[in-house]
């Protein structure tokens, strides 16, 4: 019977003895060769404690979460220190090619990488929102990975470390570059998250019970739009210039100013039906939005 209770990986080498390969080149990171890589645990759920960084085609049934995404084009995907991997148990699909690179954070420590890696907002990206390559977009990308392989495959030296990090560093750019690209290309899907996430949004500032409810979030907004709250601000700072908080705050300046205006509310009464629990974290942010408080609006307006 398979165990769908999450099995948490620590270790590089427990991988390999979860995969039955002989042990790993170097404690805190490895690269596997997917083709013909075979998995006969019971294990559906993997919480991996590194960063994961794979290629796939061919691969079915794998889940992120609740939701389930079939790989039958070659693409990228990115797992931070944390994240659940779900998959079929019982083995991998015989048609699976591609590689998965393993890094533990400790071979980031006091490299470039150590703080920066953490920019890279793909890595909090739902598997359904992976990367999707062009034929030399995946020929660039694969070179990358095959410096990396070098490194790992000769004997480890002092220069190593520096080598691998250096490509694995150019790597992320360009996996950087290729998810702006795909936010530019996919218009009509994006455009049509973007046109839900204002559906959305007007809908919950409707409510007459925002007191109760508190103020909408980002997390909510993604949740309702079924897609990661990271992925959801990225490509809404692509399409609009704005992340998905900034563009949940001016929602609710719009809205704060339609009620100084057209109504004899008090500030403090607009602050609650907005959601504030304090007056006062409404009227820092309307200052911070338009450079007058809400009174000084509501005078200048009358």
């Amino acid at each position: 019977m398979a165990n769908s209770t999450p099995f948490r990986v620590q270790s590089i080498s427990q991988i390999h003895q979860l995969m039955g390969l002989p042990k790993p080149h170097h404690p805190l990171i490895s690269i596997l060769d997917l083709k013909g890589l075979r998995n006969d645990s019971d294990i559906e759920a993997v919480v991996f404690e590194m960063y994961v960084i794979s290629m796939k085609r061919g691969c079915d049934g794998l889940h992120y979460g609740q939701q389930q995404y079939d790989f039958d084009e070659g693409l990228m995907a990115f797992l931070s220190p944390g994240q659940l991997l779900r998959g079929e148990a019982n083995g991998v699909p015989s048609n699976l090619e591609g590689w998965m690179l393993f890094i533990h954070p400790d071979f980031l420590w006091n490299t470039s990488l150590a703080q920066k890696i953490k920019k890279y907002e793909y890595f909090g990206y739902a598997t359904n929102e992976a990367l999707f390559l062009s034929d030399k977009e995946e020929a660039v990308i694969n070179d990358l990975v095959k410096n990396i392989k070098t490194e790992y495959d000769s004997n480890i030296d002092k220069f190593s470390q520096d080598i691998i990090i250096s490509n694995l560093e150019t790597l992320l750019n360009y996996a950087q570059r290729f998810y702006e690209r795909q936010f530019i290309t996919r218009k009509i899907t994006n455009h049509h998250i973007l046109n839900r996430f204002e559906e959305i949004l007007t809908a919950y500032l409707r409510n007459e019970d925002m007191l109760s409810k508190g103020l909408p979030t980002v997390q909510y907004m993604a949740d309702s739009l079924h897609i990661s709250s990271k992925y959801l601000s990225s490509l809404l700072k692509q399409l609009t210039g704005q992340t998905a908080q900034q563009m949940i705050h001016e929602k609710l300046i719009d809205v704060a100013k339609g009620k100084l205006s057209t109504t004899e509310l008090s500030v403090s009464e607009i602050a609650y039906q907005l959601g504030f629990e304090h007056p006062q974290s409404f009227n820092k942010l309307f200052k911070s939005k338009t450079n007058q408080s809400p009174l000084d609006f509501r005078q200048s307006f009358n």
